[in-house]
């Protein structure tokens, strides 16, 4: 069968509502029966073998592509900046002419090998460090699924994942990581994990027509999808490409050139200087005076500098290790010690990534305790395969085992997502039979209003909408007790009582406002940027003390562009995004703009993550930071890596850092002020003295000079915060 399918048609089949938030997600626009049609395929039979190998040309592996370097030309980079020009300057001043002030005397060969072994070392050190970093593309192509079972010619068979192409019939099941973008074409309901990549806490519905984003895994349900996307040109490969586009030159660097530069120019003052005085007032000979040349270029110039320097970051890079700090970049130490910001994921990072009822906001109607409330809440849960929410109400419990304490569940109503509630009917300890029915406040309110009157019911709706202003999502519970002679028990609707508004939430690490209180305190304000809901990051940014100066997405990027407004209110954004506490319903590609903008204000700034939606922003940021328990995504694209859980070790690396900073700096004003020195002290004595020495000599006290200095990389120095 010919396949005359276009990369237009996939377009179109692929298509989702992106307005900013995560619930747009879901909100497909072209039906599937119009998918299916785009994309030529039998939703009973499958893609043809011919189909596969054509879309295989067109569209390209399921896999993320890697930006090949040239590792002889990454490793002669390491040779082209200010300070290496001047050393590579003087090697060919070195080769080219004749040691001393004899006219026919050999080539300086000391000279030129000893600068060109340290321009060698140099380059090494830089290398390895930088080829020892990892590769963020290669760790997100790492975590695509290895395989997949597809469904082909009306054979169902088991390929490579990177074999997958639009169209294709694809399995997903209980654990699997979905291969490629795809649209569920089963009669079923899935419940899908996708925190890391849009930071959702709670696993979202999928039903047919839906679309599954590569990288999220499936935690319930067994069906059939139809892949639209594979490659670069999924949900998860966006969030590889921004990665992969992106290149940072580091603060080191840049401190390098322009101390480089600085060299350079002064220099060349006393080189013009003694190129006069030598040749137009003291008759000098022409290879003596070009030696003399030679001792200011070699002294002139910090030579090990770049040497020390980069031992210094890596003897501290060893001792933020032992802090819990993995640093991947030595450079980041550098600009760990000036961050002026810090940006931070929410979900997994500020917070746990774990549903957990908040026993502070929990509203009981009646006289029944929090623990007895709590219990009943457990009886109408599942315990033996527990979903999200059942198992966080089930491990609220002093003792999970309570949930099934002095009772014989006699018929369990599973969550339906119609109907919006479970229902477990049991029989007390005394003979009595009860349902307990827990879901969605609305239904569980409705279903006890006879009950309870129209005036406790509006007042129960305030409830609900005072928890959903501090994005809290509320579940209802209501008791019902069952009369003698009922047999039914599935379909009995009786006097239901409301018993409480239970609160969920993803709470806060315990040390999580602690250390945006000591960040403060070292002039580091925190803001947050998350896909979650706007309210739930408000709340959140109250119980850490952020402050609750937050906004949508949509507020400050344009819906058709995703770029960045102008104003919003009436306030120029660069002013919004500089006074925000954090921003809500972003996207992978809205972290990366984000810190991009705070850096164009002229910021340090750093990113926190741990899902594959913080891996852009990880990678653009001026130090990404992975937490503990962080993808393999994130980690790849991180500067440093945390082993510790929490965010208190930042605080530690911070503070470690600015250590590792003065020692830097020490040292730099030392080697500046000494090569500035030689070079005036040298000039001075050839104007009046009309001295010369060997350039070899000058080498030489370099050397020496930078080999015992390096022992100002371990030296004791104070706090500087």
């Amino acid at each position: 069968m010919e396949d005359s399918m276009s990369k237009r048609e996939v377009m179109l089949s692929a298509a989702t509502v992106t307005d900013g938030d995560t619930e747009g997600l879901d909100q497909v626009k072209v039906p599937l029966s119009e998918v299916l049609a785009a994309l030529h395929v039998d939703a009973d039979e499958g893609l043809t073998d011919d189909q596969v190998q054509h879309r295989l040309t067109l569209f390209g592996r399921n896999e993320l592509r890697e930006k090949k370097v040239n590792p002889v030309l990454q490793f002669l980079s390491f040779m082209w900046n200010p300070l290496s020009w001047v050393m590579e300057a003087a090697a060919i001043v070195a080769i080219g002419v004749a040691n001393g002030c004899c006219p026919d005397g050999p080539p300086d060969w000391e000279d030129f090998l000893g600068i060109i072994i340290l321009l060698l070392v140099n380059a090494t050190v830089g290398f390895v460090e930088e080829h020892s970093a990892g590769n963020a593309v290669a760790a997100l192509k790492a975590a695509l699924a290895p395989t997949a079972i597809v469904k082909r010619g009306g054979e169902t068979k088991e390929i490579n994942a990177s074999e997958l192409v639009p169209g294709d019939l694809v399995s997903i099941k209980l654990g699997d990581v979905i291969p490629a973008d795809c649209r569920v074409l089963s009669e079923i309901e899935y419940k899908i994990d996708q925190a890391s990549l849009t930071g959702e806490s709670l696993p979202v519905t999928k039903k047919k027509g839906d679309t599954l984003f590569s990288g999220s895994t499936c935690k319930q349900g067994d069906g059939w999808a139809v892949v639209v996307a594979t490659g670069v040109n999924t949900f998860f490969g966006k969030a590889a490409h921004l990665i992969d586009a992106t290149e940072n030159s580091g603060h080191f660097q840049k401190i390098l050139g322009r101390i480089g530069l600085f060299c350079i120019g002064y220099i060349t003052i006393w080189i013009v200087l003694l190129l006069a005085i030598q040749y137009g007032v003291q008759d000098y000979l022409y290879r003596g005076g070009i030696s003399n040349l030679l001792v200011i270029l070699v002294g002139g110039v910090p030579i090990a500098m770049p040497t020390v320097l980069s031992v210094t970051l890596a003897i501290g890079a060893a001792m933020l290790a032992k802090k819990g700090a993995i640093v991947t970049r030595i450079t980041a130490v550098e600009e760990l010690a000036g961050m002026e910001i810090l940006c931070s994921d929410k979900t997994g990072t500020l917070t746990l990534n774990q549903l957990t009822i908040d026993k502070e906001a929990l509203l009981i109607y009646g006289s029944r305790s929090d623990e007895e409330v709590l219990v009943l809440a457990a009886r109408a849960s599942g315990v033996d395969n527990p979903d999200a929410i059942d198992h966080a109400i089930v491990s609220s419990l002093p003792d999970p085992t309570k949930a099934r304490e002095g009772i014989t569940v006699l018929h369990l109503l599973p969550f339906d997502p119609v109907g919006k509630r479970a229902i477990t009917s049991y029989e007390d300890s005394s003979g009595s039979r009860w349902r307990v029915a827990k879901g969605a406040p609305q239904v569980i309110v409705e279903m006890c209003e006879r009950n309870s009157g129209k005036e406790k019911t509006q007042s129960m709706m305030e409830d609900i909408a005072k928890l959903g202003a501090k994005g809290l999502r509320a579940l209802g519970l209501c008791l019902c007790k069952v009369p003698e002679g009922v047999e039914d028990l599935g379909k009995y609707e009786g006097e239901w009582e409301m018993i409480a508004m239970l609160a969920i939430f993803d709470p806060p690490r315990h040390d999580t406002q602690e250390t945006i209180e000591k960040a403060l305190g070292l002039g580091v304000p925190v803001k947050m940027i998350t896909g979650d809901q706007l309210a739930i990051a408000i709340e959140l940014g109250r119980r850490l003390g952020m402050g609750g100066n937050m906004y949508n997405s949509k507020d400050v990027f344009d819906p058709v562009t995703q770029n960045f407004t102008s104003f919003y209110d009436g306030v120029p954004i660069d002013t919004l995004v500089a006074e925000a506490d954090g921003f809500a319903g972003v996207f992978p590609e809205h972290k990366f703009a984000l810190v991009q903008k705070l850096q164009q204000m002229g910021n340090t700034v750093g990113m926190t993550g741990d899902g594959v939606n913080d891996a852009p922003a990880l990678k653009v940021a001026d130090i990404g930071i992975a937490v503990a328990g962080a993808t393999d995504a994130a980690r790849g694209a991180a500067d440093i890596v945390l082993t510790e859980p929490g965010l208190s070790v930042i605080i530690d690396a911070i503070i470690q850092a600015r250590m590792i900073f003065q020692r830097m700096l020490t040292y730099t004003l030392y080697a500046c002020a000494t090569t500035v020195g030689i070079a005036t002290r040298f000039s001075i004595l050839v104007f009046v003295y009309e001295f010369n020495f060997p350039p070899f000599m000058v080498l030489i006290f370099a050397f020496c000079n930078d080999l015992s200095i390096m022992t100002l990389s371990t030296d004791r120095v104070s706090n500087c915060s």
